[in-house]
């Protein structure tokens, strides 16, 4: 007899193999097998504390199930940092909107969204929302689309404008601070203030994006300790010279993948 987990609970079974396991208890050929953590229909042959599941398509599945598939696709070691630290995003436009999807989806565990804005027309451009969205504020929206992509990940949301008075008190819970401001006021506010409370906390800023094209001008680049900026420091923002979803994606993708390269090694 073999004891397994099976959906999340303790399991004895006589079967020898994953494909024998499976014809017994799957109804349906859509459903997604899970072994270990990793999606296949592929015949292994069944161990001790080995742990399956089997979800219908279509449907969300358990938490623990999820669980499971996300750990497979990040490995292991790198999914559990990830889901117990918590990353704050200053401002959701362009910039702050695509960097939270790709945390989301990354498997950060907690997500602290900051803006004060609401959605407009002029939004939809090149920002992570939709027609539905228009006129609802940036951090209910964004919060509504991280619970359809994980319903499991805490999202904390201050609908705010930041400021030099309340940043001592936003940050505290945060292992790393994105910011992705349209204002370059804002952004030097933030950059100049934030280590004054935070020194040992690392803050990560984008500039320099806008038009389209010379995509490898956009770097991610070490200012000083625990202060990074990502874009060509350049590329503002002016008539002639708009914003535009490629580019601004592309800061997105280096602020997101630099966050996860900096939670590794924050928990070790």
């Amino acid at each position: 007899m073999m004891r397994i987990k099976f959906n999340g609970k303790d399991y004895e079974t006589n079967c020898k193999d994953t494909l024998e396991f499976f014809k017994q208890h799957s109804k349906d050929e859509n459903d997604v097998w899970i072994i270990n953590g990793f999606a296949t229909k592929a015949k292994q042959e069944l161990k001790d504390s080995d742990e399956l599941f089997c979800i219908s398509k279509n449907t969300l599945p358990p938490k623990d199930a999820l669980e499971a598939m996300m750990r497979a696709r990040h490995t292991p070691k790198l999914h559990d940092k990830l889901k117990i630290s918590s990353v704050a995003v200053c401002g959701l436009g362009g910039l702050g909107s695509h960097i939270a999807l790709m945390l989301a989806r990354s498997g950060v565990g907690r997500l602290h969204l900051i803006d004060f804005d609401v959605i407009e027309p002029s939004n939809l451009n090149r920002q992570a929302y939709m027609i539905e969205d228009l006129g609802k504020f940036k951090t209910e929206a964004m919060k509504e689309q991280i619970s359809k992509i994980n319903p499991f990940i805490e999202v904390k949301i201050d609908t705010l404008r930041i400021d030099e008075n309340n940043i001592k008190d936003l940050f505290k819970d945060d292992d790393i601070v994105c910011e992705a401001f349209d204002s370059d006021l804002a952004k030097a506010m933030l950059a100049q203030n934030f280590h004054r409370y935070f020194e040992d906390k690392v803050l990560i800023c984008g500039s320099g994006l806008a038009g389209y094209g010379n995509s490898n001008s956009i770097q991610t680049r070490k200012i000083a300790c625990n202060f990074y900026v990502c874009g060509d420091l350049e590329s503002a923002a002016q008539p002639g010279n708009g914003l535009m979803a490629p580019r601004v994606n592309i800061c997105a993708a280096h602020q997101a993948n630099l966050v996860l390269e900096l939670l590794v090694q924050i928990k070790n």
